[in-house]
């Protein structure tokens, strides 16, 4: 029992050194990421197992489509770097609250897994709903930018349905939405596929984790939108003649297109992540 005990653990640090090695070495985390991603991945594997494979899923879904047209995003995209590298600030906003959340779940109710169930626990259920939710809006906001900005089709700005430019805070397309649903409701899957070998539950609560697939679809589109709801009014758009690209903050040679300068893309995706974290614990408390 006392082996059992340390063997979560250990399996934690062994496969969050893996990736977090792989990913410094392939550019997707600098230096500051690595680190910070080992141990949020540590933790959440430390935790659940269930938990530390979303955040997985996550990760490596959304650094492969990073990858994708580099070089056309390399040519819009002011702030491009090389395999899409993300530092710490990045890797807590899209992953702090989460963090929060298991740490909670575990001093509640331990690391054995459990199935949404209001019936064993309310709040345990909203606090799982919450990590899903999260990941959900991570994944879908990646997705639709990534693949948005690859699409042929004309953004336009969420607020005004105005013609944008490509990179525009805000700007969104049929496609983008249709891949930030995917994107989240991948994470339901994932969630779903790996409950049913991870937790012990009767029939009719088993049948019902599959409306976390949907629920994690709405979720995706829900967290992008909100996304592009908030980089379109408080995230500073513009268009620079000298470099011929969008960038985010004004300048002398810059021309605004939208927005105005309060929050950065890293608290935007934190108030989106943050907001559509306790929409869907709420929609989970209630279904489940």
């Amino acid at each position: 029992m006392e082996k059992m005990v340390f063997l979560q653990p250990l399996v934690a640090v062994l496969i969050s050194s893996a990736v977090a090695i792989r990913a410094y070495r392939r550019k997707s985390l600098n230096l500051s990421g690595g680190l910070a991603g080992f141990l949020v991945m540590t933790l959440h594997f430390a935790v659940n197992y269930r938990f530390g494979a979303i955040l997985l899923v996550f990760f490596f879904s959304s650094s492969k489509l990073t990858k994708v047209g580099e070089e056309k995003k390399r040519r819009i995209d002011a702030d491009f770097k090389e395999g899409g590298q993300r530092n710490w600030i990045q890797v807590f906003s899209n992953s702090g609250i989460a963090s929060a959340l298991a740490l909670t779940i575990w001093k509640l109710a331990g690391s054995k897994d459990q199935c949404l169930d209001t019936e064993q626990s309310t709040l345990v259920t909203a606090l799982i709903g919450g990590i899903l939710g999260h990941y959900c809006c991570c994944n879908g906001d990646t997705w639709s930018s990534e693949l948005g900005v690859l699409s042929d089709a004309q953004p336009r700005l969420i607020t005004t349905f105005k013609p944008v430019r490509k990179g525009t805070n805000g700007g969104v397309t049929k496609d983008g939405f249709l891949a930030a649903a995917a994107a989240g409701g991948l994470i339901g899957l994932a969630f779903v596929l790996l409950g049913f070998l991870t937790t012990s539950c009767s029939f009719d609560v088993a049948l019902k984790q599959l409306f976390v697939i949907p629920l994690s679809a709405v979720a995706g589109l829900c967290g992008s939108t909100i996304d592009s709801l908030l980089g379109a009014t408080l995230q500073f758009s513009g268009f620079c003649t000298v470099r011929q690209k969008v960038v985010g903050k004004p300048g002398p040679t810059v021309k605004r297109i939208s927005g105005i300068s309060i929050l950065d893309n890293n608290a935007v995706n934190l108030v989106s992540v943050l907001l559509t974290t306790v929409l869907t614990a709420l929609a989970s408390a209630y279904i489940f």
